[in-house]
C-alpha cells in the first residue's frame, strides 16, 4: 500500500468556494495542498461567467437578511478587479404597493445605506436607470466570472499544492490524521484538516464517516438571447442588472447594432441533468417579460444564441453549511452555496480560516459574525443531538438523523 502524502491542510474541490479558503489560507501564511477531480479549477458550476451579487433585502429570514449584508461587503471587498460594479435593480412585487416611506424603514433594519440601496418610484427609475418599475436600486450591486476569479486566486504559489484529475472517495480517520481515498480505495492523502468545499460531492464524502447532511441538487440553466437591432424589444433592454422571480444583466450592444442578453435561470429542484433544455429558454423568455414588465412583447424575438447549465447544491433551509464539522474534529465545510456562490464563498474564506487557525472568537466578531450567525451556517444546526465522538479514532457513528427545517423561504 502507498505511503499517503501528508499535508497539514487539505481542500477538496476547487471551486469558487474551494478557491477562496485556499487563497485566504495561503494569505494568512499557511500552506495548503487543493484536491480536485477536474483537470483544472472551476469546472463544474463554478464555471459560470455571469454571477450576481446583491444584499438580500427580501422579507425572508432575518438571519438570512443579516449574513447576506455581511458576505456583500466581504465579496465587494476580496474580488477587486474581477468586481463588474453595474447596479442592480430590484422591482416591486407585482401584488405589492409601492410604499416609498416603508421600503426605507425596511432598508434601515438592514442597516443598508442610501450608496447599497434606494427606493424609487417609476419616474425615477427610468430617469435613472431606464428601468419603468418602481422598487429598489442597489447601486453597488455588481456580477463577475467565477471561473476567472477562481482561476485567478490558485495562481501558482510556494505554499500551494494542486491534485488535479484525483478523486476522493472517501474520508477516514486513522492515527490522529485524516486520511484521503482515491477512486481505487487507495489512500493517497494524510491531513490535519480537511476542508470539504465541493457541492453534492460533500454528501457522499460526510456519509464516508457516518453523516447525512440534508443537501440535494437544482438544476439552472441560463439563456444568452441575441436581440436584433430594430425589434421592438431593443428599446426595453435594460443597461443594469435586474433580480426579481429571475433575474439578467445589462444587455450588451454589438458591432451590428444587435444585443446579446443575458436572462436566467430556470430552478429545477432534484434534478442534476447537465443537458440544455428548450423548456428552460422558454421559461426564461417568460421571466424576461416579467423583469422588464413587458408581457406584450413578443418572445419569440429573443433567440437563443447559447446557454449556461448548472447544478447549485441547496440545504433544507436555503443557508449554506458553513463551519467546523464540530462531531468530526479536523473536518470543515463549505457546501450548499445554490444561487449565492459570489457572497458565501467569500464569507466562508473568512469563517472557515478563523476556526482553522482557531483565532480568538473578537476577530470573527469584528467581522460582523454574531455568534447565533455562525450557529445559522454551522453543520451542527441540522442534528438533533451529539453524535457519537469518535473513540480512539476508530469507527465513527451516528446516532442521529438530520432534521429538515420546515420552512425554506428564502432561495
Amino acid at each position: 500500500m502507498p505511503i499517503p502524502q501528508h499535508h497539514e491542510i487539505v481542500v477538496i474541490g476547487a471551486g469558487i468556494a474551494g478557491a477562496t479558503i485556499a487563497n485566504e489560507l495561503l494569505a494568512r501564511g499557511q500552506s495548503v495542498c487543493i484536491v480536485d477531480a477536474a483537470n483544472s479549477p472551476a469546472s463544474a458550476c463554478s464555471s459560470h461567467a455571469y454571477a450576481i451579487a446583491h444584499p438580500h433585502i427580501g422579507r425572508g429570514s432575518p438571519r438570512l437578511l443579516r449574513l447576506t449584508r455581511i458576505a456583500f461587503l466581504m465579496a465587494e471587498a476580496r474580488w477587486g478587479k474581477q468586481w463588474n460594479q453595474h447596479g442592480i435593480f430590484q422591482p416591486t412585487k407585482k401584488d405589492k404597493a409601492f410604499d416609498r416611506e416603508e421600503l426605507q424603514k425596511h432598508l434601515q433594519a438592514l442597516d443598508l445605506d442610501n450608496d447599497m440601496a434606494r427606493p424609487l418610484d417609476a419616474g425615477e427609475a427610468r430617469i435613472l436607470l431606464g428601468v419603468e418599475q418602481s422598487g429598489v436600486w442597489l447601486p453597488r450591486g455588481a456580477s463577475l466570472s467565477l471561473a476567472k476569479a477562481a482561476n485567478d486566486l490558485l495562481q501558482k504559489h510556494k505554499r500551494l499544492t494542486c491534485f488535479w484529475s484525483v478523486h476522493i472517495s472517501r474520508l477516514e480517520a486513522c492515527n490522529g490524521r485524516w486520511l484521503l481515498f482515491d477512486g481505487a480505495g487507495q489512500p493517497i492523502i494524510s491531513a490535519q484538516k480537511v476542508i470539504v468545499a465541493a457541492a453534492m460531492e460533500a454528501k457522499t464524502l460526510m456519509a464516508s464517516v457516518d453523516i447525512r447532511l440534508p443537501l440535494k441538487p437544482v438544476r439552472g440553466q441560463l439563456s444568452i438571447f441575441s436581440i436584433a437591432k430594430n425589434d421592438p424589444w431593443a428599446a426595453q433592454l435594460p443597461r443594469v442588472g435586474i433580480s426579481g422571480d429571475g433575474y439578467c444583466l445589462p444587455a450588451e450592444e454589438l458591432a451590428d447594432g444587435s444585443h446579446r442578453w443575458i436572462v436566467g435561470s430556470s430552478f429545477d429542484e432534484g434534478e442534476d441533468d447537465l443537458e440544455a433544455r428548450e423548456s428552460s429558454d422558454m421559461f426564461n423568455r417568460e421571466q424576461a417579460q416579467g423583469l422588464l414588465d413587458y408581457r406584450e412583447g413578443d418572445s419569440t424575438s429573443l433567440k437563443v444564441a447559447d446557454c449556461f447549465v448548472g447544478i447549485r447544491c441547496v440545504a433544507g433551509d436555503r443557508l449554506p453549511i458553513i463551519g467546523a464539522l464540530t462531531q468530526r474534529p479536523g473536518i470543515f465545510l463549505a457546501t450548499a452555496l445554490g444561487s449565492r456562490g459570489v457572497l458565501w464563498s467569500a464569507l466562508a474564506a473568512k469563517l472557515i480560516t478563523a476556526q482553522v487557525l482557531e483565532d480568538d472568537f473578537a476577530l470573527l466578531a469584528r467581522l460582523g459574525f454574531a455568534a447565533d450567525l455562525v450557529a445559522a451556517l454551522a453543520p451542527a444546526r441540522f442534528f438533533a443531538g451529539a453524535l457519537a465522538a469518535p473513540s480512539a479514532l476508530g469507527a465513527l457513528a451516528s446516532n442521529s438523523k438530520p432534521i429538515f427545517p420546515s420552512d425554506p423561504k428564502a432561495k
